[in-house]
């Protein structure tokens, strides 16, 4: 069993609040693959209260976004549209930071019922959301190769992308490059 996991391809990161032009550059990458992907697919989205201003990340990160409910916080249309045409299953997990151990421990799980044979993740943002749950996946299952296709991914900036990519290299995650290929 294969698994992708689609990390937080939600509005307010491609274009709401904190969007980018590097996020919106990969969403119809990230939309193919997910259209033409041979495996089990799970989303994940950054999810938070009106009371986000007052948590230790709103702190650090005093701009509301991916408030549960509001149109920031759903994914984006071209990938909800995907997962409704294709009526294919897909599992969907609201996280209120970075990482989600829920979604390691259920691919734990999973993994005594049926060998999982890869975990490949993309989305955004590279240092932060998708590097945590790269690195989640890994602590739960190291024996289980994790992959990252970089160009399915962009970062906050361009650097703290590649700088995420490089430790997520040191961390036996894989990256795949422009054209799938393993780096490093």
């Amino acid at each position: 069993m294969k698994y992708l996991i689609v990390v937080d391809m939600q509005n307010d990161f491609i274009t709401g609040s904190l969007g980018t032009k590097e996020a919106e550059a990969i969403l119809p990458k990230v939309i193919e693959k997910t259209r033409n992907y041979d495996g089990e697919i799970i989303f994940t989205r950054d999810t938070h209260t009106e009371a986000y201003l007052q948590t230790q990340e709103g702190k650090n990160l005093p701009v509301n976004h991916c408030l549960l409910g509001d149109e920031g916080w759903h994914l984006e249309n071209g990938l909800q549209d995907l997962i409704e045409e294709a009526g294919r299953t897909v599992k969907i997990y609201d996280k209120p930071t970075f990482g989600s151990v829920e979604l390691a421990a259920d691919l734990a799980r999973a993994n005594e019922k049926e060998a999982i044979t890869e975990i490949e993740l993309c989305g955004l943002c590279t240092d932060i959301c998708v590097i945590s749950n790269a690195l989640l996946c890994k602590a739960f299952l190291p024996e289980v190769p994790i992959y990252v296709d970089a160009s399915c991914c962009a970062g906050v900036t361009p650097k703290s992308h590649a700088n995420a990519l490089e430790a997520m290299k040191m961390c036996q995650i894989y990256i795949k490059d422009e054209e799938g290929k393993e780096e490093g």
